[in-house]
């Protein structure tokens, strides 16, 4: 009898791996669903050093030899690192309010300064404080109170000091742009974003167009920017049209 199938789900800044419950529990036992919490956050919040480098061997060390990988927003850039970097371990990518990083040097660089004012101003708070604050992001806003209060909970697993870690050495502005190599991502791959959120909607057409692997595009309608946590249940029921629950495993 074939195992059922290995799905992976890597969370966005100052989630958890815990976020993906929801999601986890539509989807039951038919997958083996894995959710890491990523170097900075939750339990991996002492975790050092956090860079790139080290967040792609964790998520290699995962004891499956083939998995589908599924990355919402810091979660989705680093699964376009992997599926570069790895592919042979993948068997679909499902990128969720992803973004290939910014193009221009000069952006990049605005970015880069912005985020250590901001991980040096979470290093002076408590984790409340900063959840709190971090909630008021306009990209976030919209949500209802109750995924606000599920994920004000979530945010308080973490510490200023991993999460401020996190925003340095995972951040937008210090990880390698990924526009120029999109075209050599021929996996499977599916992009999904919310009706709400105009600029991540845009940034997965443009995904879209330039991604070979690319076999579906949805856009959840009345869903914004963390669309796994407004809508779980459209999540879970994409991941069960495009990963059947009786797809044989295959070896690398």
């Amino acid at each position: 009898m074939s195992k059922a199938p290995a799905v992976v789900l890597l969370h966005g800044f100052t989630n958890s791996g815990a976020s993906w419950q929801p999601v986890i529990s539509g989807l039951g036992q038919r997958y083996r669903a894995f959710a890491p919490d990523i170097r900075g956050h939750a339990s991996a919040s002492d975790q050092t050093p956090v860079t790139l480098d080290t967040v792609l061997q964790d998520l290699a060390a995962i004891d499956e030899p083939r998995f589908t990988l599924v990355g919402y927003s810091q979660g989705g850039r680093i699964a376009l690192h992997a599926a570069l970097t790895m592919p042979e371990r993948i068997e679909r990518l499902v990128l969720i309010s992803a973004s290939p990083g910014l193009e221009d040097a000069r952006e990049r660089s605005e970015r880069r300064a912005a985020d250590e004012r901001l991980a040096a101003e979470i290093e002076t708070q408590t984790i409340e404080q900063f959840a709190t604050s971090w909630a008021l992001t306009p990209v976030l806003a919209g949500v209802s109170p109750e995924v606000a209060d599920a994920v004000h909970a979530d945010r308080l697993r973490s510490t200023p000091q991993g999460l401020a870690a996190a925003l340095r050495g995972l951040g937008t502005g210090t990880l390698p742009p990924l526009w120029h190599r999109l075209s050599e991502i021929t996996l499977p791959t599916l992009i999904i974003v919310g009706e709400r959120d105009q600029k991540f909607a845009e940034i997965g057409r443009q995904m879209h167009s330039r991604i070979p692997g690319v076999d579906r595009f949805l856009v959840v309608p009345g869903a914004g920017h963390a669309v796994h946590l407004e809508r779980p249940d459209a999540i879970a029921d994409e991941l069960e049209l495009v990963v059947p629950a009786d797809q044989p495993v295959t070896e690398p």
